[in-house]
């Protein structure tokens, strides 16, 4: 009976999400109303305590991220940077191209460590300008972010920075660089299969006549061609954010230590000194000083274009981060809520019995990341729990440690992206797409990402590859 409640809750809240309701009203509703089915006492302190605790937890340390992600977004939009990034994508590359175009710079500032919530605000107003152009449905963009942002270069790719891949160097003392070669070949599989969906999805909806699209919500506004700025200048910003992220992050620990102290002698307004743990929130920090001089640069560089509609399309990129993190925030109090239930020990505890140390581990982590809605929290639970039965198959069938960190990895980012993922509902957001109109090709990379993560374990068992 636990086991079936647990199920019904995250069915409710997929349905709720692919029909269009808020999940940051019911996401609460989901997992409260499962609390009721286990133990009714209980349902007011676990909103309190769990669901309420998670979901500010989530808004404290990510909230700035989506607000400047959103603000550097707008400003790349309203500058004519993404117009100026799009025609000359169009003149060098060729508008068939659209999609591996986008595919590759989502995936150049993952790989460069930019939060794929960043990136998906970084890159829409071009890609959106660049299926406006080239006529193609803007309902099949999330299906080309999601292939560059949320897959290979999220897990899969051999020192990609992304918390994904950096998760599993704790259970299993590698590196964030553990099996290259399966890596690689991952990526590819991912890469190839993914744009080869894509791309029949674009003949396919063309061959009808359907074009970019009317009446549609949340589209940039547009800049005079003639004025637009040169392309390597409009590239720059991004390309800024991705190396500041990456020497920020080796730079604070250096200047700050692994801890700093706010004493009463720095602020006398204090009652008592402030530590913080500057590891745990290098990342982010490093995240928000690179997304600080993108937006520096873009305005400096274009200030005549920026100023005049500064003010108003801050507003707008203001209320798109409020929306996008709360939503994401609602979907992480409810993996939390889940996770507690008695129904989730029982799916824990059955995935257990799976015999083969490779396939155990990507079925467990794969399935709790899809209950909880988090590739990152679904894989950190697993571990968690589990982590000493997969070391203990993996030395018992002589596999190398660094395998099965790639497999956790990239089993992480498969079926993490159901219609409640907070990443999905993100990019929806952002995009002003429904999960009606877009999720099919959103769920089709989730499949060729989970296929990949099989596809890997084949080649290590057939080759011995590492």
């Amino acid at each position: 009976m636990s086991f079936l409640i647990v199920i019904a809750a995250l069915v409710f809240l997929m349905f709720a999400a692919y029909r269009g309701y808020s999940v940051i009203l019911f996401a609460p509703i989901a997992a409260l109303a499962a609390v009721l089915a286990t133990e009714p006492a209980a349902v007011a302190p676990v909103f309190t305590s769990i669901f309420m605790d998670k979901m500010v937890g989530f808004v404290k340390l990510y909230f700035p991220v989506f607000l400047l992600g959103a603000v550097f977004g707008k400003v790349i939009e309203l500058s004519g940077f993404s117009e100026s990034i799009v025609h000359a994508a169009i003149r060098y590359i060729g508008r068939s191209r659209a999609n591996a175009v986008i595919v590759a710079v989502c995936a150049l500032l993952t790989y460069g460590g930019v939060s794929l919530f960043v990136v998906v605000f970084a890159v829409y107003p071009f890609a959106a300008e660049l299926y406006r152009q080239s006529n193609i449905p803007k309902r099949l963009m999330p299906g080309a972010i999601a292939l560059g942002a949320f897959s290979f270069t999220m897990d899969s790719l051999p020192g990609t920075p992304q918390i994904q891949n950096i998760i599993p160097t704790t259970f299993f003392k590698t590196t964030s660089w553990a099996a290259p070669t399966l890596g690689v070949i991952g990526s590819l599989f991912i890469i190839v299969v993914g744009l080869s969906y894509l791309e029949w999805r674009r003949r396919a909806t063309m061959a009808t006549g359907e074009g970019y699209g009317t009446e549609l919500v949340n589209e940039p506004e547009r800049v005079e061609s003639k004025q637009l700025p040169h392309p390597l200048l409009a590239v720059a910003p991004l390309v800024l954010v991705g190396v500041a992220n990456f020497l920020l992050t080796r730079w604070i620990p250096t200047w700050y230590g692994p801890t700093f102290t706010v004493s009463p002698d720095i602020l006398p307004g204090l009652h008592a000194p402030v530590e913080t743990s500057v590891k745990a929130l290098v990342g982010i920090w490093a995240v928000l000083g690179a997304l600080l001089l993108g937006i520096l640069m873009v305005v400096a560089t274009a200030f005549g274009r920026v100023s005049q509609r500064f003010a108003a399309g801050t507003k707008a990129a203001v209320a798109g981060a409020l929306l996008a993190s709360l939503n994401t925030a609602s979907e992480y109090g409810f993996g939390g809520v889940i996770a507690a239930l008695p129904g989730f020990l029982v799916v824990s505890n059955a995935l257990k019995s799976i015999p083969n140390p490779l396939v155990n581990a990507a079925v467990s982590v794969s399935t709790l990341a899809g209950i909880t809605g988090s590739a990152s929290g679904g894989m950190s639970i697993a571990l968690a729990a589990m982590s000493d039965t997969f070391i203990k198959g993996a030395e018992a069938a002589h596999i190398p440690l660094e395998v099965l960190h790639r497999v956790v990895a990239m089993a992480s980012g498969g079926m993490d992206t159901l219609p409640h993922n907070g990443a999905v509902i993100t990019l929806l957001a952002v995009t002003g797409l429904t999960h009606r109109q877009s999720y099919r090709d959103i769920f089709a990379v989730t499949v060729i990402k989970t296929l990949a993560v099989f596809f890997v374990i084949a080649v290590h068992y057939a080759t011995g590859l590492v």
